[in-house]
């Protein structure tokens, strides 16, 4: 026999006075991480392939020491991440991260257990319709949306999953009463400005790409979705034998922040007897605070909301909410009985068994995380936290309108800011100038933002919302901004 195939000592993957020497050490490299992040590019500087160049074409036979592994994460795998917890990071929309969160994940990781019904883990199922009532509640969503009021909620990795599962509720349901032979027929209608999730949530339950429609915005109305836009098209559709079946609307939109008026989309939805889903992904967690609630008056109107924690919630990845006014349409939708899951408790139906709310079988224990981040901090400091976010973005839209080179290109309705710099001269091309500038900037490497084009123009987006930023990041941020313009305006 070969002796290498011969283990050296005992193999105890899960000792545990090991576990804690070793989580110990791991998370002093986090927390040096943290206090350190600030040094590094927030944009990745490096090229394509360089992690191949640097790493062994073989996996290693024995064991590694955990410090090698830690000083190759240090030396090889840093250099290659754009930072998201940056205090420099304004790109896309931020990936919140907490303490309170990290100890969460740290619980949900650690337990490992696999809740996909109840009698699985009776605490992973019950905790999660727990948290998502508190947060329901939190956003004062309408009692048919709660468990305590017929509905209910489920947590899902992403955005992309709620649209899935909500389409395929929706397309059930018309096909139940159409037949199987008009999935051809049915249509999607959105805004030019919803998230491409929904796009491809639409390929993937069936729907014919000419039969999704993403209806054009303008900036007259702040590239929000038109309600008599969604009314004429559907109207249209009709006339010539298709079949409208859901409707998007966005709270924040990625682009530009937009809010469409979901009031007026609800009449419409219902009008025409479409699903309405409001989609609430990155703005959802602002609705805790009052004075940002009135972007969901409507949201009675509709059949789902989904919201992502793991933007703007203090929760670090992956969370999402998705909450819905009649969970047996999922259900039917999504559910599989196999004997081998076959339980007292599920055949009862007075438990939730989440595998029937969900496109997999296996889920984690998200619901813990959120869990430790609402009762660590409170309602008080997540309001206080977005609130925050919210007086930065603030800040750095007086700093851009006392700068007569820029402009402010759409209203700020949260924490992101969308502005360019004016061309000086009719010929220029000014979506090419604000491409130049945005790269110099972020090229740098001491802040990353990134782009939008909407309306036909190019815009620089400045999405505040990174855990560890403070007033001096914006500020400095700005000072990046004009260093950069005077640059390329010397060269025009």
């Amino acid at each position: 026999m070969d002796n290498l195939s011969l283990p050296v000592n005992t193999f105890t993957p899960l000792d545990t006075e090991n576990f804690v020497n070793e989580s110990f050490r791991v998370v002093q490299f986090i927390a040096n991480y943290y206090q350190n992040v600030e040094k590094y590019p927030v944009r990745s500087q490096v090229k394509p392939g360089y992690l191949q160049n640097l790493s062994p074409s073989e996996a290693p036979y024995f064991p590694e020491p955990l410090e090698t592994i830690l000083e190759d994460t240090e030396s090889k795998i840093l250099p290659g991440l754009t930072h998201w917890q940056s205090p420099n990071f304004f790109a896309y929309f931020q990936a919140n991260a907490s303490t309170a969160a990290f100890l969460g994940e740290m619980l949900c990781t650690g337990l490992n257990v696999v809740g996909f019904n109840w009698i699985s883990s009776p605490a992973a199922t019950e905790l999660e319709a727990i948290v998502l009532d508190w947060i329901g509640k939190m956003l004062k969503l309408p009692q048919p949306f709660l468990f305590t009021g017929q509905g209910g909620g489920v947590l899902y990795g992403s955005t992309c999953e709620a649209m899935v599962c909500t389409l395929a509720a929706a397309r059930d349901k018309a096909l139940k009463e159409l037949g199987p032979e008009k999935i051809t027929k049915l249509v999607v209608y959105s805004s030019d400005q919803t998230h491409c999730s929904l796009q491809k949530a639409a390929k993937l339950i069936g729907i014919l790409p000419n039969n999704f429609q993403a209806i054009k915005t303008s900036p007259s109305n702040a590239f929000s979705l038109a309600p008599e836009d969604v009314a004429l098209a559907m109207k249209d559709d009709l006339a010539h034998g298709l079949v409208p079946l859901f409707l998007c609307a966005t709270i924040g939109t990625t682009a530009t922040g937009a809010v469409d008026p979901l009031q007026e989309l609800g009449k419409v939805a219902q009008e025409y007897g479409v699903w309405l889903h409001l989609d609430a992904a990155y703005a959802g967690s602002a609705c805790i605070c009052p004075e940002f609630r009135k972007y969901l008056d409507g949201v009675e109107l509709a059949n789902s909301i989904s919201m992502n924690p793991h933007k703007w919630f203090l929760t670090n990845m992956d969370c999402c909410c998705l909450w819905v006014r009649k969970p047996s349409m999922l259900i039917e939708s999504l559910s599989t009985s196999p004997e081998i899951l076959r339980n007292s408790a599920s055949e009862t139906e007075g438990v939730v068994d989440y595998k029937d709310w969900q496109i997999a079988l296996s889920r984690r224990f998200r619901a813990i995380k959120l869990w430790m981040v609402i009762r660590r901090y409170g309602v008080v400091n997540l309001m206080a936290h977005v609130r925050s976010d919210v007086a930065l973005a603030r800040r750095f839209e007086e700093l851009i309108r006392g700068d007569e080179r820029f402009e402010v290109v759409v209203p700020r309705n949260f924490a992101l800011v969308c502005f360019r710099l004016k061309t000086s001269r009719e010929e220029e091309d000014g979506n090419e100038v604000n491409m130049r500038l945005l790269e110099a900037v972020n090229s740098s490497g001491r802040a990353f933002m990134t782009h939008a084009v909407a309306g036909g123009t190019y815009i620089i987006r400045c999405a505040i919302g990174a855990t560890l930023t403070e007033e001096r990041h914006v500020e400095g941020l700005w000072k990046l901004v004009q260093e950069k313009a005077d640059q390329l305006l010397k060269l025009e």
